[in-house]
């Protein structure tokens, strides 16, 4: 059975942030809200975690894993960004928006879009999601918590935990949150494609 956390959606306790970083030290594999609903969520090294996240969501060799960063500097150690996607994205984070760019070799190669050589990175504005992150001193690997049958994301803890009791380790409670989908922008080329029109504004990186 998967341990349910209660942690405050605006002032994450850090004991009990520290208790779910401990677990993904450890191989757990968590669901955590963020700003756009529930994630799936564990270490980079974790292999099996991401298996499971795999089976959980029926996902094929395709997807874009994203990794959820602390903070822009961490972000730009993972991806190669020109001056143009630079300006761009440091001005829209942290906030609803996923980035899919060149993977540097920091990115283990198995997270690395196996044809296109890229990762999904983000900046997550969701406290709860900022404090794992921080905690952990390293990029979170992470998917959106949308199972086969269901087009958006869960919005409330013990739903995920009805639904996911037996396949993952810890479900992290916040108050509901919005099921807002991130705008997903493609920078695989030298100039960005829109891919998905989400809850950010994408104004800047059209055209």
């Amino acid at each position: 059975m998967a341990l349910f956390l209660d942690i405050h959606p605006q002032n994450p306790q850090p004991r009990t942030v520290r208790q779910v970083v401990d677990a993904l030290c450890d191989g757990a594999l968590i669901a955590y809200p963020t700003s756009s609903g529930f994630a799936l969520g564990c270490a980079l090294g974790n292999a099996e975690g991401k298996e499971r996240m795999v089976r959980i969501r029926h996902l094929d060799a395709k997807h874009d894993f994203t990794l959820v960063c602390e903070d822009f500097a961490q972000l730009g150690q993972l991806v190669q960004l020109n001056n143009a996607a630079f300006r761009a994205i440091k001005a829209s984070t942290p906030g609803p928006y996923t980035f899919i760019l060149p993977a540097t070799a920091e990115v283990p190669r198995k997270l690395v879009h196996p044809k296109k050589k890229t990762v999904g990175v983000r900046l997550d504005d969701h406290p709860i999601a900022r404090a794992i992150v921080a905690e952990l001193g390293e990029p979170l690997l992470s998917t959106s918590l949308i199972l086969p049958d269901q087009d958006e994301p869960f919005t409330y803890g013990w739903a995920v935990k009805d639904a996911l009791d037996h396949e993952v380790d810890i479900v992290i409670d916040a108050d509901e949150v919005e099921p807002r989908p991130t705008s997903v922008i493609d920078y695989t080329d030298a100039a960005p494609t829109v891919v998905r029109v989400g809850a950010g504004d994408v104004a800047r990186f059209e055209g």
